[in-house]
């Protein structure tokens, strides 16, 4: 699947963070994220309250709909200190042929929430920020076209996240495992040759 750059970066301004929900999302309409879709293509590093849309594949966006506003919301909203809206997003904008992944389902979100502090967490701990998310959520249909993925994988539930930090995947597995069990959190840690993958199942375990 390709598309084409733009040589613009196309950008939603995003509020502070604040705690009355309908003040908060009447900060900003659906209309900045149409006209991002209709010109833009994954995101990039930007300044703490606007999220660059330059990257995401059109089609994608579209998809999406108010769900991908409403995302970004919520995630800008978690306040992580050592991953960006944009990885977070962008995780989920692929496809394997004509199949596109999706967002989660909203009433599963603060599942991902969970897992995204444990691994800016993890962050703090190895003093670096997150280079990547690679995976986050799978919606079943694009899972099934993951090399590897097992049907019951915890990517599905949105629990999971296979990470890159800007070090050894094992040094990352190691300190995962180490603060999991000094009571971080319980769930699994998978070693990887790229990169680490971390849920929160409920349930400690190792691969």
């Amino acid at each position: 699947m390709s598309f084409s750059p733009v040589s613009e970066p196309v950008t939603i301004a995003l509020p502070p963070v604040v705690t009355d929900r309908r003040n908060f999302l009447g900060c900003i309409g659906l209309a900045g994220l149409a006209c991002a879709a209709g010109s833009a293509p994954a995101m990039a590093a930007s300044a703490p309250n606007r999220i660059d849309l330059t990257g995401l594949p059109p089609e994608w966006v579209r998809m999406q709909g108010q769900t991908l506003l409403d995302y970004t919301r919520y995630v800008h909203s978690l306040r992580l200190r050592f991953i960006t809206t944009e990885q977070v997003v962008t995780a989920h904008a692929k496809s394997h042929g004509s199949t596109w992944n999706t967002l989660p389902p909203k009433a599963w979100w603060n599942r991902m929430g969970y897992t995204l502090r444990v691994v800016d967490r993890l962050a703090l701990y190895m003093r670096m920020p997150v280079k990547e998310i690679l995976s986050a959520y799978r919606s079943p249909a694009y899972n099934r076209g993951c090399s590897g993925a097992k049907s019951g994988s915890w990517h599905q539930a949105n629990m999971a996240v296979d990470v890159v930090f800007p070090t050894r995947p094992s040094a990352v597995t190691a300190m995962a495992r180490n603060v999991r069990d000094r009571g971080l959190f319980k769930g699994g840690v998978g070693s990887y040759d790229t990169f680490t993958h971390v849920d929160t199942r409920g349930q400690n375990i190792n691969w």
